[in-house]
């Protein structure tokens, strides 16, 4: 088999297309150096398939193999799924950690122990009423200050209650939203189903879609934060390219070929994330307080009413009331000027209603403290595998620039290349033979 004169022009025009293509690349790598979710790309170069020579083609009567330049292979994506898998997980866990500490401190707020207004100083204010009655057993006024003191105290005991509610709704309402018609998850559901599709179809055409993966990859990127977001392969042949996003711990997958299944809070078994902190505080965390505010409350009225009968009314938070007038108030149960019973409700300060008190507020505390202490963890982690994805995936100026430098001095060599093959060719078909002319 013979080889055309025009062999190596076609080989340089080769390099020519192949140089140019990277130098596509690289501008579409600059042009997307601030992109949010962009993946770094690259131009992979490989040797065009060899023409096969013939027996003879050799010196030696072997057949040979002829380079013939270089072709792109492939378009390829610089992206690493095991690093997308760590960066998803801690994101998670960063997610759940600020969920927490946002929800756990407005618990502690509504405690109010750092103005006036807060439980254990309205305790502290009702041991000092009958503290003073024991002090004046026949003052009508010190009568009306411990009931005044003692519905306030109720009253307290049932704001706080409710407030903690409404912490409790709040975050049940809150993870509701987020897999709402309108919430984040149903809208991120809804456009991987879609993307499912367009990613399929190029695939299936022979396409590298690589700016759809990218934005798919952001989509799962963003649902980490929300809850435990699992992706494999669809195996169906039909459904080449396609993934399926399962969400939460639902059993059934978010995302499957081009459908979305958005779980209802039910749904979710083990969610994490954001909305997996809501859950745990809504149902758990916030219940746990409410019950301990319970507890004492039903042992505040105990203890009160064993040594006055009658004084509260109710065993609960959201039921503790006075329920004696002032005029019923006893300061002791002798004549006038006894104040046994007086003394004996002051002594009550710092036993076991003020110490169960101290403890709710330790453990809220100590609650809120836990969470930031895991979220300082968390974001650090998280800015280091963000690091580690930006060296990878990441746009590069420097090496770039060197880059387009690299594909640029290649074209040109490339075009020099054509340029002499041309200037051959010129020679034999329009100068030879014109000896003498």
């Amino acid at each position: 088999m013979s080889v055309s004169s025009f062999f190596a022009l076609n080989t340089t025009l080769r390099g020519l297309l192949a140089h140019q293509r990277a130098l596509d690349v690289t501008a579409h790598n600059i042009g997307n150096a601030n992109t949010v979710g962009y993946t770094r790309q690259e131009a992979v170069l490989a040797a065009a398939p060899s023409l096969e020579l013939h027996a003879g083609a050799t010196q030696g009567g072997y057949g040979a193999q002829l380079g013939q330049g270089v072709d792109v292979l492939a378009y390829r994506r610089l992206r690493d799924d095991f690093l997308d898998l760590q960066w998803r997980a801690q994101n998670m866990s960063l997610s759940e950690d600020q969920a927490s500490a946002q929800r756990l401190g407005q618990a502690q707020d509504v405690l109010g122990e750092s103005d006036t207004g807060g439980l254990g100083t309205l305790l502290d204010k009702f041991w000092s009423a009958w503290q003073d009655l024991a002090n004046h057993p026949e003052s009508s006024a010190a009568r009306a200050a411990v009931v005044a003191h003692g519905q306030t105290l109720a009253q307290a005991f049932g704001t706080l209650d409710a407030d903690l509610g409404q912490v409790a709704a709040d975050a049940t309402a809150e993870a509701g939203g987020l897999l709402g018609p309108q919430g984040p998850v149903q809208s991120a559901a809804k456009e991987l189903a879609a993307l499912n599709l367009q990613i399929s179809n190029a695939v299936k055409n022979g396409y590298e879609p690589n700016d759809l993966l990218d934005r798919r990859d952001q989509l799962l990127d963003s649902l980490s934060q929300y809850g435990q977001v699992s992706v494999t392969r669809d195996p169906a042949p039909a459904n080449e390219g396609m993934v399926i996003v399962s969400f939460g711990g639902a059993a059934t997958p978010l995302v499957q070929g081009t459908t979305a299944t958005p779980p209802a809070v039910a749904d979710l078994n083990n969610p994490g994330g954001r909305i997996g902190a809501l859950l745990q505080v809504a149902n758990v965390t916030i219940p746990g307080y409410r019950a301990a505010l319970d507890t004492m409350a039903s042992q505040l009225a105990t203890a009160v009413n064993g040594i006055h009968a009658g004084f509260f009314s109710g065993a609960t938070a959201s039921t503790l009331a006075v329920a004696i007038a002032p005029g019923a108030v006893q300061a002791g149960t002798g004549g006038s000027g006894d104040s046994s019973i007086a003394l004996a409700l002051g002594r009550l300060r710092g036993g076991t209603v003020d110490q169960g008190y101290a403890a709710l507020v330790q453990q809220v505390g100590g609650d809120v403290a836990s969470a930031q202490r895991a979220q300082d963890t968390a974001e650090a982690v998280v800015a280091s595998l963000t690091e580690r994805r930006a060296s990878v995936a990441g746009v590069s100026m420097d090496e770039e620039m060197t880059n387009m430098m690299r594909f640029q001095r290649g074209y040109q060599a490339a075009a020099r290349a054509m340029t002499t093959m041309d200037d051959a060719l010129d020679t034999l078909i329009n100068r030879m033979g014109r000896v003498g002319l």
